[in-house]
């Protein structure tokens, strides 16, 4: 009996009829368009409903929704940074009137990242592995023991915050240490700020100004020799593997994965990434880790929303 899968973002809203196996039988991309507070959790019902009609004469039992943000299991509301008028918005009240008698499911995207991946993906099989989920922002979907880690108030995995610099700096109370170098966002910031220090710069990132500068420009900047792209990117490499060591050391795990935006063209920093993070690490499970890139792509939090309806 197929399932309903549904993975919202700040732009767009995928959605997937799945067999119990983890195939696709039918999927469909709306976008959001500028919508706000309850014109989202409108399109989200119509669109469960559409999707519920469009599976005919089979019955769709569960609905598992993947949201940008955090998730408040006990209350049944959602907290959207990019989705204006999501500080504490009813999803699961909205939907359960929308489709009655169907289970209604919500995760993190950073939870249901790792469930796709464990379940479709390249941590297949395994009980404790951590997606790293490196886009516009930075989070983390922590299995361990097979469980999902979701902590006190449903809020573990925000590791954006992480504190990998000293002293601390005012820049990084709206976003965190980690998230503010080494984020799609954090790396053209840090691309803006070292240019403002250099007024006789003259390479790549000089077609474009301050302002105009995005994460996929340093990418193009890097392999043309452009120093600032170099600089940024090569001191990401050193957040990263700084990172990784810390999740390594405090959680075991078997593989973390690597997603988002910005992974993508950073793939090509694996290995470096590797040796910064071992020379932090705890050495004997840093030995037993796999590092590895999403299988899944952009496919990563959809395919967790589906495996999430099935019971996760």
């Amino acid at each position: 009996m197929p399932v309903l899968g549904m993975d919202l973002g700040g732009t767009k809203l995928a959605a997937a009829l799945f067999s119990n196996d983890g195939a696709i039988l039918h999927k469909e991309t709306v976008a959001v368009a500028g919508r706000q507070g309850g014109r989202v959790g409108a399109l989200v019902a119509e669109t469960a409903q559409k999707m519920i009609a469009a599976a005919s004469r089979e019955s769709i039992e569960a609905v598992g929704v993947c949201i940008p943000g955090i998730y408040y299991a006990h209350r049944g509301s959602v907290w959207a940074p990019n989705i204006p008028g999501w500080d504490d918005y009813p999803l699961r009240q909205e939907l359960a009137a929308a489709l009655p008698g169907v289970r209604i499911a919500i995760d993190s995207d950073r939870a249901c990242y790792i469930l796709g991946e464990t379940w479709q993906g390249i941590a297949r099989g395994c009980r404790n592995a951590i997606f790293l989920a490196i886009g516009t922002g930075i989070g983390a979907g922590i299995l361990i023991d097979g469980n999902i880690l979701r902590g006190h108030n449903d809020i573990a995995g925000a590791v954006g915050w992480f504190g990998l610099q000293q002293p601390f700096q005012e820049k990084y109370r709206s976003c965190g240490c980690f998230e503010y170098h080494a984020a799609g966002e954090g790396l053209a910031k840090m691309a803006r700020e070292y240019l403002a220090t250099q007024p006789d710069y003259r390479g790549a990132l000089r077609a474009k100004t301050c302002e105009q500068i995005t994460a996929a420009d340093l990418f193009g900047a890097y392999d043309s020799g452009d120093a600032i792209a170099r600089r940024v990117l090569n001191e990401a490499i050193v957040y990263w593997g700084m990172a990784i060591a810390n999740l390594v050391s405090a959680f075991n795990p078997e593989k973390i994965i690597f997603g988002g935006g910005v992974f993508g063209p950073a793939a090509r920093f694996l290995d470096h990434i590797h040796a910064e993070a071992k020379q932090w690490a705890q050495p004997i499970s840093f030995a037993q880790v796999e590092l590895a890139v999403s299988t899944l792509g952009g496919d990563a939090g959809l395919i967790g929303a589906g495996r999430l309806a099935l019971g996760a």
